[in-house]
């Protein structure tokens, strides 16, 4: 036995084997230490191998579901290997074959996928020119390519996509660049070969080329659509009979988001790890898990097209209007997972409840398209059309399938009574068996005269006639002993013995005939796998649709206009997420961009609502640009092509990025990238550095913008001195978010004002987060101190130093002070810290410090200082 695991091991190294033995999948040596770590499943150890015991580790057969489900969570590939002999029947060892592979980006079994989410395995195939990648859902069939030119859009595309699993070359060295929480597989080169992708994809499609598919010219998607399809050949030892296309998609139909624009505006996933806190977790209320995944993909991929947008928009306010969207919605709820089954059924995995539920679904939609026989909307009409009703189909698994089978047809009572007649044959005589046993046994009682005979049945030794052992002398001759036990002895007769043998054969052939027949109703219902499919993706749809229309009723959201003129105008705005979580009523603000109005200054306190601001102006833009009503009195939109946003602090330490240097990529990328016609959110650009630094900084990305780029920007600060860029550049505006002090604590007002604010509320706000009240007490104290300094020395009206002051002020003119910044800073580029000396430092200190005071002042206070050194 040994040798024929360690023979079924060596074909997968790399997997763990679950080697099936009776009513176990037993695992041996490094396997079994890594599943007892991994499942916390106990390690004992059996027999022995170079003279040291061989470890072993196992779970019971009837529940490995639920430990391959824990093992892809993490990560984790398994090797399935399953007994095909006949124990009785077999000499050595049982024949044994690996019969599928179970990795995290090939699941198709209900028990190891998350309903509601995508299970995405993507390809990627690189070269100096760009990246391919190929994606894959298995559980559905869908299939779709697309190539990128950089790095940075493909971290973009895999933040979009999130899959559970990522081929890559054998010397690529992309791993470096993933986020480590990803399953990454390393495929031999020669499988991300074009020309091999191309065959393999023709013969899977049945066509001559891929022209009609639209990649005809994308090598590199190709390749990668190539491995991938081989690697799912190979781990489900199947045909894939449910992938029947392959579409191609392209980044300018899309309103692009990088992977940080994704995460700050927690489309599907909170920074908070709450998944109600999201956008999605306010907006799905679907009733389908199809339709549930649909609307992440909408969310996820925002459209520009235009024409599309516009056709989702009619159909949510038809059903609106027509006050229909309860009802098709109680109706939809009636259908299962028709994508994730139908998958099943065409790799021949399907369960008995499977094919219930696709009969259940199958039912409902008669109604359903009559519930949409009163809508003129040309969306709604064809997704009637595409509904269909599949009569034949429906009456073939009516006629072939128990209303309530059970779960797996393993032990039969599948198959309906009536479907076929030897089955019907079969189960008569196995049936029929306990009414001929006790008549057996009423006669056999008669002819003996033995009062307590009773006829039995055991799985070793079949049925026998049992009586106590003092009756033995009374037993007729053609009663043959079978077994002798303490107190009773057991016999069998020519009679008993002719029925067994009919019995246990029935019951065999009955169970064997049935298998037979279910396997034979998969084959049938794969001949109707295309309609089918058409059908599971119109159900998607509506779902979307009905889901979105009851949310722009219930949330009180309106349709927004998309225009061709350059303009973002929104009224009376509220973020969707914020405004549902809050307990009181949310504060909305308007926003107006135009040709002439290209950036916001937002300057306000701290909680004052400027990141809110921001982004739910961002979640209004995207909604917009999926068909959805938006949270808005009135929204104008007009042509955008990627949205930005570069808020919040976080650093990557194991990547080696300090939270600046995070802040800085992120800002480079909106720099190198944004065009006209971006929406772009900046929020504390510059806070990670020193004060001048951070707004050197700060002021230059503004005016770049501003000027060069002209995108639609969103530009939050706490650099006042920002604010007098409006003076110097056309196009940009301050506003501020609205606060009031009260006392030694601060009101927000959370309201949109013109104008830039007056002071930032730092203290207070601190003051509310809990900070000491003597932490505070001595904060202001050092704050007035600083602005008496900074009014000693510039006697400005704000108390905001000045930003490289280019003419001398009245105070200059009437004082000895030079305007001196641009000196100071060449004298500090001249200074190497690392060469001085300490009495160099200070002499260098005294040096800069005489730059900016009379020289008599400073003369004296370097001889106070030398005469105390």
């Amino acid at each position: 036995m040994m040798r024929q695991y360690l023979r079924l091991k060596a074909e997968y190294p790399h997997l763990l084997l679950f080697y099936r033995m009776g009513d176990f999948y037993e695992l041996f040596y490094e396997d079994a230490e890594r599943a007892a770590r991994l499942l916390d499943i106990t390690l004992t150890r059996r027999g022995q191998s170079d003279g040291r015991p061989i470890p072993m580790a196992g779970v019971p057969y009837h529940a490995v579901e639920s430990y391959l489900a824990k093992l892809v969570r993490q990560g984790v590939s398994v090797a399935i290997c399953e007994q095909l002999g006949d124990p009785a029947q077999s000499k050595g060892p049982v024949e044994r074959r690996v019969t599928r592979i179970v990795t995290p980006g090939t699941l198709t079994d209900e028990a190891l996928l998350e309903e509601r989410r995508e299970n995405l395995l993507v390809a990627i195939a690189e070269d100096a020119s760009g990246l391919g990648l190929a994606v894959l859902e298995l559980s559905s069939g869908r299939f779709s390519v697309l190539e990128v030119g950089s790095r940075e859009a493909l971290m973009s595309e895999l933040e979009r996509l999130k899959p559970a699993e990522i081929l890559i070359a054998e010397d690529s060295r992309l791993d470096n660049e993933l986020r480590p929480e990803r399953s990454i597989t390393r495929r031999p080169v020669w499988h991300f070969d074009p020309d091999s992708g191309k065959r393999a994809l023709c013969e899977q499609f049945g066509t001559r080329d891929l022209s009609g598919f639209g990649c005809a010219g994308m090598r590199l998607a190709i390749g990668a659509a190539g491995c991938l399809l081989q690697y799912v050949r190979d781990t489900q030892f199947s045909a894939l009979p449910h992938i029947r296309g392959l579409s191609t998609e392209s980044r300018d139909e899309a309103l692009i988001l990088d992977a940080a624009t994704r995460r700050n505006l927690e489309i599907t996933e909170s920074l908070g790890g709450r998944p109600e806190h999201t956008l999605v977790g306010v907006l799905d209320q679907t009733v389908t898990a199809m339709g549930s995944r649909l609307l992440r993909r909408w969310l996820n991929r925002p459209l520009r097209d235009r024409k599309a947008i516009c056709a989702r928009q009619g159909a949510i306010r038809a059903l609106i209007d027509q006050g229909q969207v309860v009802a098709i919605q109680s109706l939809l709820a009636g259908i299962g997972d028709l994508e994730r089954i139908l998958a099943r059924v065409a790799l021949g995995t399907a369960r008995p409840r499977d094919l219930a539920a696709l009969r259940d679904s199958l039912a409902v939609l008669p109604e359903l398209r009559a519930g949409l026989a009163d809508f003129n909307d040309p969306l709604l009409v064809e997704l009637r059309d595409e509904l269909g009703e599949h009569p034949k189909v429906l009456e073939l698994l009516r006629r072939a399938i128990l209303e309530q089978p059970p779960l797996l047809i393993r032990d039969g009572g599948v198959i309906a009574r009536g479907y076929d007649a030897e089955l019907d044959a079969l189960r008569d005589l196995s049936e029929h068996a306990d009414q001929f046993l006790l008549d057996l046994e009423a006669r056999e009682r008669a002819r003996t005269g033995i009062a307590n005979l009773r006829v039995g049945y055991n799985r070793v030794h079949g049925y026998y006639l049992e009586l106590s052992r003092t009756q033995a002398d009374r037993v007729p001759a053609d009663f043959v002993r079978r077994q002798t036990l303490k107190g009773v002895e057991r016999y069998i007769t020519p009679e008993l013995k002719r029925f067994e043998d009919q019995v246990l054969s029935s019951r065999e052939r009955a169970l064997a005939r049935e298998k037979w027949l279910y396997e034979e109703l998969l084959g049938q219902l794969g001949l109707s796998l295309g309609p089918l499919q058409l059908t599971a993706a119109a159900v998607a749809t509506l779902d979307v649709l009905t889901n979105l229309a009851e949310r722009a009723q219930t949330l009180n959201w309106s349709c927004p206009e998309l225009t061709d003129r350059p303009q973002i105008e929104i009224q009376e705005g509220r973020h969707p997420v914020v405004e549902r979580v809050l307990d009181r009523p949310f504060v909305a603000n308007d926003l107006r961009l135009d040709g002439k109005r290209r950036m916001l200054i937002i300057t306000g306190p701290n909680m004052g609502g400027k990141s809110t601001y921001m982004r739910q102006n961002a979640l209004i833009v995207l909604l917009a640009h999926i068909g959805s009503f938006v949270p808005a009195r009135r929204a104008v939109i007009g042509p955008i092509d990627r949205i930005f946003s570069r808020i919040g602090a976080a650093d990557d330490l194991a990547g080696g990025r300090s939270t600046f240097m995070v802040e800085m990529e992120e800002t480079a990328n909106i720099l190198n990238n944004a065009t006209a016609q971006s929406l772009i959110l900046m929020d504390e650009i510059g806070r990670g550095t020193s004060t001048f630094d951070g707004l050197s900084l700060a002021w230059s990305c503004a005016v770049e913008l501003a000027t060069r780029i002209g995108a639609y920007s969103l530009f939050a600060t706490h650099y006042f001195e920002l604010t007098t860029l409006p003076e110097e550049y056309p196009g940009i505006v301050n506003v501020h978010l609205d606060a009031v002090e009260h006392g030694q604590s601060i009101v927000f007002m959370h309201a949109l004002r013109e104008g830039p604010a007056n002071q930032s509320y730092g203290l207070a706000v601190a003051a509310l987060a809990g900070v000491p009240p003597a932490v505070i007490a001595r904060a202001r104290e050092r704050l007035r101190e600083l602005e008496d300094g900074a009014h000693r020395h510039a006697n400005r009206e704000t108390r905001q130093l000045s930003l490289f002051p280019t003419e001398p002020t009245s105070h200059t003119r009437s004082s000895p002070v030079p305007v001196v910044e641009p000196l100071i800073c060449a004298a500090l580029r001249d200074i190497d810290p690392d060469r001085l000396t300490p009495r160099e430092a200070l002499e260098a200190l005294y040096r800069l410090r005489g730059m900016i005071e009379p020289q008599g002042v400073l003369a004296g206070k370097r001889t106070r200082a030398h005469k105390r050194r």
